[in-house]
């Protein structure tokens, strides 16, 4: 990992630093959602992870223990969501330094598992390519559209609701 690069948990001062990436991504957020993060982080249900380049914010992501996708939540694989690094700090490492440390939570937890989901737009091609580097395989169980699996014939709007679900042993 680059000495220049920090992975911490975040606190309440984090959160003003979190809403700017959200902001600069373009990336509607609820307005109490990075609280209603920490909430859960609290309650042990999520863990709020960013990264710090040289001191800087510069990407974020959420390691939920709950999540809504009913394989993972039938499996018991927490799932790695919410990966979100600044376009002009991409292809150095981060996130895939974010992710390297949801695994190892994960597996300091004794998870034997851990889930991400990727969208399918070519705006996720990075992600895509990515998350088969680092070991991620779809999980099997086809597309999802909010985290729901879409059958054979259903129609959904091809959006950022449409996701591949992976997972990776730890």
């Amino acid at each position: 990992m680059d000495p220049k690069l920090q992975i911490k948990k975040a606190d309440k001062d984090a959160l003003v630093h979190l809403r700017e990436i959200a902001l600069r991504m373009k990336s509607y957020k609820e307005p109490d959602y990075f609280e209603k993060s920490l909430e859960l982080q609290s309650a042990g249900e999520r863990e709020v992870i960013f990264a710090l380049w040289d001191g800087q914010v510069v990407g974020y992501t959420m390691l939920s223990y709950h999540p809504k996708y009913g394989y993972y939540r039938a499996h018991g694989i927490p799932e790695v969501q919410d990966l979100n690094v600044i376009p002009e700090m991409r292809q150095r490492g981060i996130g895939r330094a974010l992710i390297q440390h949801c695994e190892e939570t994960a597996r300091k937890k004794a998870y034997e598992k851990i889930g991400i989901g990727v969208g399918l737009t070519p705006s996720y091609g990075a992600a895509q390519r990515l998350y088969v580097k680092m070991g991620y395989v779809p999980d099997g169980m086809g597309v999802t559209y909010d985290r729901q699996t879409v059958s054979h014939g259903e129609f959904r709007p091809f959006d950022d609701e449409v996701s591949l679900m992976m997972e990776k042993t730890l």
